[in-house]
């Protein structure tokens, strides 16, 4: 405590000087002439100039501020590659100890982590000194791998004034190598090569007697390359698109024995396939109330080229009408069925029955087809159970169900089996509103040796059956009368929306594989499912962008569905295999600034 005395004049000082000296002359003038009362008057001026110079009396009590310090602890990804978060922990409880002992001065924490845009440090140390004065920060201290990715070029742009110390972790003769993708593209078409462009880059000292690393790049778990590369060298990488939606591309680089981190060695390149034209070749024979249904159906969908074909009769019975009179043309089955077969994503028999039309040479070719990736439904009629049945040609070979040459004719509800409310084809298919879907009166009784049997209808035997056939795949629908819920009999049913789903499940869109496994970001980690046909899933394995693998039990999720949530926090890429599925994501920034290049540096931080 102290005090003072203060002087706040009423008048400015150069008025009261004046004033001050004309009194006293006057005053002065009256002792000179030995007037009476003069010291009286004196006193009296006196005092009044005292009191208008307004003395006061002060009283101080000061409190010293403390200096504040900062101490900025970096717990971004980078700092778990080897022993950098021990060493940082170490320093920081160091610097606690002793700059606790230090009378006068504050000490503030705050911790740096990882973001999309890299580490950064000037925003989370500005929300820190946001209530301190400028004179009042001490320093500020850095315990990091100098990995700050909002570092300015100069000192005087950070948001403080006082000195900058950075305690690095890491080795100064660290190396790494890092997988860059420089070019890839977003959409192409199916069945169309897109070209992803990357290279190899070495960062940090690396010697001359190690081998080129090996580089690997799968597509759907498959291999599609693998050789080595050389370091900076420009690599063209063409990847053909098989299927419509995302086409994951996961690409790895070998690791080296002294490498600091394996994360940035990997990446993804997703690449949506997009169908130019669906091209689909519809064969119709007999002329029923469904065929209409079907061609509406595929001629609704603007994407699709349809060549539609109805075979009335087979060109050995002559037709009395004149010849001026037809309208129509030759079936071009030579050009359809053996040059142009490849032409086609999807072929659909629509009670077609041997007319002597097609030869067994083109339902060979059609079986051929369908083993090398083609994809063919056949809508069967009461043909299909006779002498005239597609199943007495080479066709049978591919076809999932056999005809025992019944057909019942009684009205029944389609339902789902088991295996129907787990395919994605059929599962949407709500099974609570099976019993108010309109009936059909015809199926023809087959007996399946062969794929699943997603639907039943009389009696309890298949309806719907799909099969996968080599590459290809295959569905039989044993009824013909599916356009009865087109045209809403007893309230119709999910026509439309099933043979869609039908229709993109022989196509091949990885949505609807009934046995897939998937990999998902989702809060906390990652979600990982399984989709299967079996009443239960086997646990997964999953790797983590640091190589570090475990194994992650699947609980029930619904019907045919089986999930678990994998807790990460770490960017990078994941990746989950069972068997013979497997499934990669990233998380967070994969490729972003904080896992471009990880070695400890101090040219960030460093002296301008």
């Amino acid at each position: 405590m102290s005090f003072d005395i203060s002087l706040a004049p009423l008048l400015p000082w150069p008025a009261l000087a004046a004033l001050a000296a004309l009194s006293l002359g006057v005053v002065a003038l009256g002792l000179a002439r030995a007037r009476r009362g003069g010291l009286w008057r004196l006193l009296a001026v006196l005092l009044v100039l005292l009191a208008l110079c307004d003395p006061r009396l002060i009283q101080e009590q000061r409190e010293p501020l403390t200096d504040v310090a900062v101490l900025a602890i970096d717990r971004s990804p980078s700092q778990a590659i080897g022993t950098r978060s021990a060493e940082t922990e170490a320093a920081a409880g160091a610097l606690r100890e002793a700059l606790g002992r230090l009378e006068g001065l504050e000490l503030r924490e705050v911790t740096l982590t990882g973001t999309a845009d890299g580490t950064l440090m000037a925003e989370a140390l500005a929300d820190q000194l946001t209530d301190v004065s400028p004179d009042r920060v001490a320093g500020v201290i850095v315990v990091s791998d100098g990995q700050i990715h909002d570092a300015p070029a100069e000192p005087a742009a950070l948001p403080f004034e006082a000195p900058l110390h950075l305690l690095l972790t890491g080795r100064p003769d660290e190396r790494d190598l890092r997988l860059v993708v420089e070019e890839a593209p977003r959409f192409g078409l199916i069945g169309q090569v897109a070209e992803i462009v990357m290279r190899v880059e070495a960062l940090g000292p690396r010697p001359d007697r190690l081998p080129d690393p090996l580089m690997t790049a799968r597509i759907g778990g498959e291999t599609i390359f693998s050789r080595r590369v050389k370091p900076g060298e420009r690599l063209r990488l063409p990847v053909r698109l098989d299927h419509a939606g995302p086409n994951l591309v996961e690409m790895e680089v070998e690791g080296e024995a002294d490498e600091i981190s394996l994360q940035n060695n990997r990446a993804i390149v997703s690449v949506n396939g997009v169908r130019d034209r669906l091209k689909v070749l519809l064969v119709s024979g007999k002329a029923y109330q469904g065929e209409r249904a079907w061609r509406n159906l595929l001629k609704s969908d603007p994407a699709v080229d349809l060549v539609h074909f109805t075979i009335l009769r087979p060109p050995t019975i002559i037709d009395p009408t004149p010849q001026d009179e037809l309208a129509l043309i030759e079936f071009p089955t030579e050009e359809l069925f053996s040059e142009r077969i490849n032409d086609f994503e999807l072929i659909i028999f629509d009670r077609y029955e041997l007319l002597q039309v097609l030869q067994f040479d083109h339902f060979q070719n059609v079986a051929d087809y369908v083993e090398r990736g083609g994809a063919l439904l056949v809508v069967a009629g009461p043909d299909f159970a006779g002498r005239a049945s597609l199943y007495r040609t080479p066709l049978a070979r591919v076809l999932p169900a056999r005809p025992t040459g019944r057909v019942t004719e009684v009205g029944y509800r389609p339902a789902l089996t088991e295996a129907g409310r787990r395919h994605p084809v059929t599962a949407p298919l709500e099974p609570a509103e099976s019993a108010g879907w309109g009936r059909w009166f015809r199926t023809v009784e087959a007996e399946t040796s062969t794929g699943d049997v997603v639907m039943t209808g009389a009696d309890g035997g298949p309806l719907l059956v799909l099969s996968r056939v080599g590459e290809g795949r295959v569905a039989q629908l044993l009824s013909d009368q599916a356009w009865l819920w087109a045209r809403g009999f007893e309230g119709g049913g999910p026509q439309v929306q099933l043979m869609r789903r039908l229709a993109h499940w022989l196509m091949k869109e990885p949505d609807l594989d009934e046995e897939a496994l998937m990999l998902h970001p989702a809060p906390g980690g990652l979600i990982v499912r399984r989709r299967t046909l079996g009443e239960s899933a086997a646990p997964v394995r999953v790797t983590r962008p640091d190589g570090s693998a475990e194994t992650l039990p699947l609980a029930p999720e619904g019907p045919g569905l089986f999930s678990a949530l994998l807790a990460a926090e770490v960017p990078g890429i994941y990746r989950a295999e069972e068997g013979t599925l497997s499934a990669v994501a990233a998380l967070g920034e994969a490729t972003g600034p904080e896992l471009a290049d990880m070695r400890a540096t101090q040219e960030r931080l460093g002296p301008a």
